[in-house]
């Protein structure tokens, strides 16, 4: 689960930078938004940040907890786009020495992607 400041506006964000799509959605009756979303068949859940709950976004922090993987055919392309969609260069793709072709980004909200492939004969099997 990613605990963003605006959840409406992540979603946004992970629609157009990995097509994310929409499982549902929720708003409590205090406005707080938790939705699930999905990228191919990997799902995970965004929420507005609540503090009661001890539960606080990375803004909130001054830095992120997580950092989600994202396995692609073509990381460059993959990541080329989540920047142009406003995500920001923790480190640039590169082929890495523990045999990933991989980089990462920070989005909007704060929490970090790595995404890549591994080297060699593509994506394992899931």
């Amino acid at each position: 689960m990613l605990t963003v400041k605006d959840a409406t506006t992540a979603i946004d964000y992970y629609k157009r930078a990995f097509s994310a799509g929409e499982v549902s959605r929720f708003v409590t009756p205090t406005g707080q938004v938790v939705a699930e979303l999905a990228i191919e068949d990997e799902h995970f859940f965004v929420v507005d940040e609540n503090r009661a709950a001890q539960n606080v976004s990375p803004s909130s922090l001054g830095g992120t907890t997580v950092r989600m993987s994202l396995l692609v055919g073509d990381p460059d392309a993959v990541m080329e786009h989540a920047i142009a969609e406003g995500g920001t260069t923790v480190f640039p793709i590169a082929d890495q020495p523990y045999g990933m072709r991989q980089g990462r980004i920070a989005d909007p909200s704060g929490h970090h992607w790595l995404i890549g492939k591994p080297l060699g004969n593509g994506l394992p099997s899931r």
